[in-house]
Parts: structure tokens; sequence; C-alpha cells
């Protein structure tokens, strides 16, 4: 694997300190309905753009509904060259439980 998976916290300091570009990767209307401070919806065109023309030494923070999809688009930008991909364990559903609770 190419890729870590971080848990929230991990995330939060990951964020904090390293400001990755943080992608989203479910569909367009839940996007819409929140996501992560400045994530980036994940399309076909941003995909290319990103494998392309993207700062590969940059931090990559991926995400989706609940840690899945985003190891293998995590294992995809890895396979393309990317250094620092990870993956939100627990996807957005765990993020957003742990925010509202606090």
């Amino acid at each position: 694997m190419k890729f870590k998976t971080l848990s929230i916290s991990d995330s939060e300091t990951l964020i904090k300190e390293a400001k990755p570009l943080i992608l989203d990767c479910r569909d367009l209307k839940d996007y819409k309905a929140g996501h992560l401070d400045d994530a980036l919806h994940v399309h076909e065109g941003l995909k290319e753009s990103l494998i392309k023309r993207g700062d590969k030494q940059r931090s990559l923070l991926i995400y989706c509904y609940y840690g899945h999809a985003s190891e293998h688009l995590a294992e995809f930008f890895s396979d393309f060259g990317f250094k620092q991909v990870y993956s939100l364990e627990g996807g957005y559903s765990s993020w957003k439980e742990k925010h509202q609770a606090a």
C-alpha cells in the first residue's frame, strides 16, 4: 500500500500542519450538503488535472462516505506518483459524528 489511512485526530493534525489538498470523492449532492473546509469535489476533470499538473509533493487527504472508496482513490493517486497520500479512516460520516459531538 502506497498510501496511509489516518484517524480523524491525525487528519486534523495533518490539515493544521501540512495544509494538504483535501479531496471529497462522495457524490456532488452530498458534497454540496456539507464537506470538510477547503475540500474539492473529485470529478474526472479534477483527477486529470491533478495527474498532469498537480504538485506531487503536496499531501493529499482523501475522504468518502465511510472510508472505503477513498482508499481506492488514494491508491490511484499513489500509482501516479503522489508521495504523501492519505485516506480518512471512517470517512465523512465519522468526521461529522466527531465534530457534532464536540
